[in-house]
């Protein structure tokens, strides 16, 4: 599958926007990127500013990070901006 980064995060990932991943969930396809630590926190979970979407639908209102996911599919991760 592929998984699309907004600019923030490729610029950690070595300037890469775009990967192809395998993975029978959600939360493996993320874990194969190389940024893996930026997207979640010391306790495994997802960090609550990181959203994600599979073929435009929000994964928060599915199974989370365990929505399985297939060949051909496009994961979008999506980091929200918080603050003052």
């Amino acid at each position: 599958m592929t998984v699309l980064l907004p600019s923030l995060l490729a610029t950690q990932a070595g300037g890469t926007k775009r990967f192809e991943v395998d993975g029978p969930t959600v939360e493996a396809a993320l874990r194969a990127l190389p940024i893996a630590d930026l997207l979640f926190d010391e306790d495994g979970e997802l960090r609550p500013l990181v959203n994600v979407f599979v073929d435009g639908e929000d994964v928060r209102f599915g199974d989370g990070i365990h929505t399985a996911v297939s060949e051909g599919q496009t994961l979008r991760v999506v980091a929200a901006v918080a603050g003052g």
